[in-house]
């Protein structure tokens, strides 16, 4: 009997019953009875009071292969803990030929083990909806006495001995120079520079960018006030800024996302971190400028010319290189020779993810042989000590053969080539001028983009797709309309969101 694990527990504070304590005690079930563990599925901080786990799914899925007959839970609670779940999944498992055991409960297979069952999902589902319950109950009087509930912790706090959010002397300080530095007008992408420059990091120990300020800013701590659910308590947390500088910053915000010039302030680039200056090789990043009838233009310009380290690079216009990009891409790359040459390679990195299966395969061909010459040389009456200790080795050698296939199997490629040159070319016939088309080709098939002045540099994400072709071949073939050098000459606009 062939036999998978699903082990899960519901949150992070959940230490009693570990995910390796309740794969301990599955594996130990199963080496008792004589069951042959090949798999485990396990859902991390998910609730059994939903059917929406990814690893659950995949096992119900799975249990269609005909690729074990049992899984065995720790105890039916972590299985489901709505009745309803449990009653549907068992009906699907069992369709498949699959039943669901407890390692703890000792349920018998007659009418008393389909009652005990029952009322021990029902317990469950009683004992979940009472800890719920008593969760909230709990996290609503946490949060009344300024208790930190989990989650993030804010910049400007720490947890104090008594679990509740105290002043951080030391990233206190940044969140009021940003509210202040904000409110006095400058912009939010001068006050992310101004961070980064400086080294500092958020939380995370990330890079400051914009969304960690719109963040920053919305946070209603900093003014004191606490909230979990429907229950505010001002002064229940320090307040790091006045509510006066707050609303000022909550003012200038609604201001700038209401003025028109800014309507695109989270303008997409979609060449960030693909896009190389070919003349000193650092990223070329995301600018933008303003003509003088007060439209904004954006456009990449090279990070070393940027910040005055000698390159000469020029700026190019954004609508232009990823146009480029994409067009290139379309007519070189999604063509039916190449996506062929693509399907192919993509065949071979599959298969040597998954070498080891043909090799299982023939080992299983060659043990299944010698059985059947054994059993023909003990029906020809050579029966002796030797030949049943061999027929036993080889039996035994056969089961791990078939229990390690089928490991294997979970595993190995799903896509044919057909199936793999249908999927790239349903890439060929979009709406280039799309924004959603354009990332599609970009994230897929850009690897990198080396852009000098006189030429580009195309690599792929494939094996030898590399193209390097020079920017008048590259608008003689496209057309004239990809002049795109040059940015306007007017001030460079900073987005605040």
């Amino acid at each position: 009997m062939k036999a998978a694990i699903y082990a899960r527990y519901s949150d992070s504070h959940q230490r009693d019953e570990s995910i390796e304590g309740q794969i301990r005690e599955c594996t130990e079930y199963a080496k008792y009875n004589g069951i042959t563990i090949i798999g485990t599925y396990i859902d991390r901080a998910l609730s059994a009071k939903t059917d929406n786990r990814p690893e659950f799914q995949r096992m119900i899925r799975d249990s269609a292969k005909h690729i074990f007959n049992v899984v065995i839970v720790w105890k039916l609670d972590r299985f489901a803990r709505n009745r309803y779940d449990s009653a549907h999944y068992k009906r699907i498992l069992k369709r498949n030929d699959v039943k669901v055991i407890s390692a703890k409960e000792n349920i018998s297979e007659g009418p008393e083990g389909i009652i005990l069952e029952s009322m021990l999902e029902g317990y469950a589902e009683y004992y979940s909806a009472e800890l719920s319950e008593k969760i909230h109950r709990g996290q609503k009087e946490n949060a009344l006495k300024g208790k930190n509930n989990g989650g993030g912790i804010p910049l400007g706090y720490m947890l104090g001995e008594k679990q509740s959010l105290v002043v951080d002397p030391l990233t206190a300080p940044l969140v009021q120079e940003a509210f202040t530095r904000y409110a006095e007008g400058e912009t939010i992408k001068a006050i992310i520079d101004s961070f980064n420059e400086r080294g500092l990091t958020t939380k995370k120990n990330q890079p400051f960018n914009v969304n960690s300020f719109n963040i920053l800013f919305k946070n209603r701590k900093y003014i004191g006030e606490y909230k979990y659910q429907d229950v505010v308590i001002p002064g229940g947390v320090p307040a790091l800024v006045s509510e006066e500088l707050f609303n000022r910053v909550q003012e200038r915000k609604e201001k700038n996302k209401r003025a028109p010039a800014r309507a695109k302030a989270d303008e997409e680039y979609l060449l960030t971190t693909k896009l190389i200056c070919g003349d000193c090789e650092r990223l070329m990043i995301g600018e933008s400028g303003t003509s003088h009838t007060g439209k904004i233009h954006y456009y990449y310009k090279c990070a070393g010319a940027k910040r005055r380290k000698g390159c000469k690079k020029k700026t190019v216009k954004k609508d232009w290189i990823e146009r480029i990009a994409v067009v290139w891409t379309v007519n070189k790359v999604l063509q039916d020779a190449e996506i062929d040459r693509i399907a192919d390679k993509l065949i071979l990195m599959q298969e040597r993810e998954n070498a080891l299966l043909p090799s299982l395969l023939q080992q299983l061909a060659e043990t299944e042989k010698g059985i059947d010459n054994l059993l023909n040389a003990i029906q020809q009456g050579l029966f002796n000590v030797s030949a049943k200790k061999r027929m036993d080795e080889l039996e035994a050698q056969k089961e791990n053969l078939e229990v390690t296939i089928l490991q294997a199997e979970l595993t190995r490629p799903k896509y044919t080539k057909d199936e793999m040159v249908r999927w790239i070319s349903q890439f060929k016939y979009g709406d280039v001028d799309s924004i959603d088309y354009q990332r599609q080709i970009i994230d897929i098939f850009v690897n990198s983009i080396r852009l000098s002045d006189d030429k580009i540099i195309f690599t792929y994400n494939y094996k030898d797709g590399t193209e390097v072709i020079s920017l008048a071949d590259i608008e003689a073939a496209l057309g004239s309309d990809f002049g795109g050098e040059c940015p306007p000459d007017k001030k460079r606009i900073d987005h605040d969101d």
